[in-house]
């Protein structure tokens, strides 16, 4: 009976010690979090750019909407998808969307989603997202650089984004 309990102890042990582990994928879900309200900013061009994160599905999801780009705003969703994999699933205004898997910088403050699929998309060179960074300056400051992949051309679109004075007050 001692040896049972002991055993019993030693797994309650392990496996408490693992759920308080966090992943590296969960940490930078913890991180997008962060920027959870609404920010300001500029494009390459000089154009205006506003962006809102917020929770949602009882904070098992976060949303992203980037506007700005006139009819094609675009909304982009994170999740987990288990413990080591960060998803990111982005409904582009080019009309497909692309889902995308996360790395993260050794520091946290870079995370790279790096394309992995697409629906509804008319052929693999299709025009479609392909790789964007998000870097976390400051709790007040990220910038996102968004790379988008059209039959073997790539374009960038590059933001930085100051929390909106409005959010702050």
């Amino acid at each position: 009976m001692k040896s049972l309990r002991i055993v019993l102890s030693l797994v309650s042990l392990v496996t408490s010690t693992t759920l308080l582990a966090q992943t590296a994928q969960q940490k930078s879900f913890d991180q997008l979090k962060t920027l959870s309200g609404s920010w300001e900013g500029k494009a390459n061009q000089g154009m205006a750019v506003r962006v809102s994160f917020r929770e949602t599905s009882g904070g098992s999801a976060i949303m992203s909407e980037i506007q700005g780009h006139g009819p094609e705003d675009m909304i982009s969703m994170f999740n987990l998808d288990g413990p080591n994999r960060l998803m990111m699933t982005h409904y582009c205004g080019a009309g497909n969307q692309p889902r995308m898997t996360a790395s993260t910088s050794p520091d946290g403050k870079i995370i790279t989603f790096d394309y992995l699929d697409a629906t509804n998309l008319a052929t693999p060179d299709a025009g479609h997202m392909q790789h964007v960074v998000f870097t976390i300056v400051d709790a007040n400051h990220h910038t996102e650089e968004w790379t988008f992949a059209d039959h073997g051309n790539e374009m960038k679109e590059f933001f930085d984004l100051h929390r909106s004075e409005v959010a702050q007050k």
